[in-house]
């Protein structure tokens, strides 16, 4: 959702684009030249918790030495996971003339999926075109002859997202914008937690009402083994599907600096997983918090790696 109406003038930066020159706060968009994507189902609920594997999900994928940070949203079942470089994104945006106090808001292409129906032309060679869901960057040659680019980029490519800053590698405090949106945001969650809380207790009184229909209109309900054995049937399965969630956001908080997830198996009977530590002193920390967790822990393939597991 975006929670302030953005009309800046957006612009498309590529790596062949030339020198610009100008005098106004703007907006920009990237092409997949400046960002690597992923799409994977994962059973998590919300974006903060697979932001968190989003590092173990890039590995092998990404250039060594450089600091990536992550964009994550769902697009139907699928979670999206955006990585980006944003010190090169910065060089590059200085070398072809802008100013980085002049950048508004990053955008990346992917965000406006949709917009990319028809190809749009990167100077003479290239194209952007959408594929499988997916932009991506290919040669003119490649178009088929009814695929010339015709789209022309303006504005309306603009995404309905808040987009990134540039601040947030400036060392820079919050602006009044970010903390307006923050604010925003952590009242939205406050009502969200509130009304969730309602539909639970609405929900366990209308559950009531029901059985007590049944038991109404089927006599043989009433006896009390019969009850017992339906309640505790589905409180069972209630308990193993809350276990399962409280599980994978405890493993999810596990995941700092340092660490990496290799490997996620769950099953009726069990959560395992595999880490891999950079250090010494980030596996006895991570040990450590899964011990506090009465997790059973052990060492992994390597001096460097832990393996654990959950029984549900």
């Amino acid at each position: 959702m975006n929670f302030m109406a953005n009309d800046k003038e957006l612009l498309l930066v590529h790596t062949s684009m030339k020198q610009v020159n100008i005098s106004h706060s703007v907006n920009v968009m990237l092409t997949p030249q400046f960002y690597t994507i992923k799409r994977e189902t994962i059973p998590v609920r919300w974006a903060y918790q697979a932001k968190r594997i989003a590092p173990s999900l890039f590995m092998g994928l990404l250039d060594d030495g450089k600091n990536y940070d992550y964009l994550v949203w769902k697009e139907d079942d699928e979670w999206v996971f955006l990585a980006y470089d944003i010190e090169s994104i910065s060089k590059f945006l200085e070398k072809t003339g802008f100013k980085l106090s002049q950048v508004s808001k990053l955008f990346f292409a992917q965000e406006s999926a949709d917009a990319f129906a028809t190809p749009l032309a990167l100077g003479k060679d290239e194209a952007l075109v959408l594929l499988d869901k997916t932009v991506v960057l290919v040669p003119q040659i490649a178009l088929a002859s009814d695929e010339t680019p015709s789209l022309l980029f303006n504005n309306s490519f603009t995404p309905n997202r808040n987009g990134v800053s540039l601040q947030q590698t400036s060392g820079q405090l919050l602006s009044m914008k970010q903390t307006v949106i923050f604010t925003t945001v952590f009242a939205l969650f406050t009502v969200m937690f509130l009304i969730e809380g309602w539909r639970y207790g609405s929900g366990a009184k209308a559950g009531e009402q029901e059985l007590q229909e049944l038991l109404e209109a089927y006599p043989a309900f009433q006896s009390s083994y019969t009850r017992d054995s339906i309640a505790q049937k589905y409180k069972t399965i209630e308990i193993v599907e809350r276990k399962k969630r409280e599980t994978i956001n405890t493993l999810a908080k596990m995941i700092f600096k340092g660490v990496t997830l290799t490997s996620f198996t769950l099953n009726k009977n069990s959560i395992q997983v595999d880490f891999s530590c950079s250090d010494a002193k980030v596996l006895k920390r991570l040990k450590g918090m899964m011990e506090k967790e009465n997790f059973n822990v052990v060492k992994g393939v390597n001096n460097l790696s832990l393996h654990a597991e959950e029984t549900l």
